[in-house]
């Protein structure tokens, strides 16, 4: 009696042939969990979901001395980290790699957060939409209130955080081997 062999990679119809089934041919790549189709993983910790799909940061708030070089930076330097996020952010937004210079250290974001804290004490403002944003892209949970207090109450430490967590996307789309 003989064994059938079964083939581990069966041939896949080519597109635009009709092989007289519904939908060959027009298969696409879905994401995995947590895998976006536009940019890296963001849930790297795989942080649990709450029931409206939304999670809690990937590092906490106080969290912010594991990485000291963003916290000092942004303690005496706000402007540098929150100009750093954003372009991040929108780079992998719009490009979805990672911003190739690590974002942009002295742009118009950096200028005018820094014009307005130096004149008016008041840069932390701009904050409250990126944390917003920040929190959206990565399905975080809170509201603008919260995002409000922590800036306002927590500047450098809301800044790490932001920074943190653009970082863990960052770091999911780099080849492991």
């Amino acid at each position: 009696m003989a064994e059938k062999q079964y083939n581990a990679y069966p041939q896949q119809p080519q597109y635009g042939q009709n092989h007289h089934q519904p939908g060959a041919g027009n298969m696409q790549m879905q994401p995995t969990i947590g895998m976006q189709p536009h940019g890296g993983n963001r849930n790297a910790k795989n942080v649990p979901m709450n029931q409206k799909g939304e999670r809690e940061w990937s590092n906490g708030l106080c969290g912010c001395c594991g990485d000291c070089g963003t916290c000092c930076v942004s303690c005496f330097f706000p402007c540098v980290v929150y100009g750093q996020n954003k372009t991040r952010r929108e780079h992998l937004e719009q490009q979805g790699y990672p911003h190739p210079s690590g974002g942009e250290s002295c742009g118009s974001d950096c200028f005018l957060h820094g014009i307005i804290t130096s004149c008016f004490g008041l840069g932390w403002i701009f904050q409250i939409g990126e944390r917003g944003a920040t929190r959206r892209r990565y399905a975080i949970e809170g509201g603008g209130c919260g995002d409000c207090c922590t800036v306002w109450c927590c500047n450098p430490c809301a800044l790490t955080q932001e920074s943190r967590e653009i970082q863990l996307e960052e770091e999911s789309m780099i080849p492991r081997h």
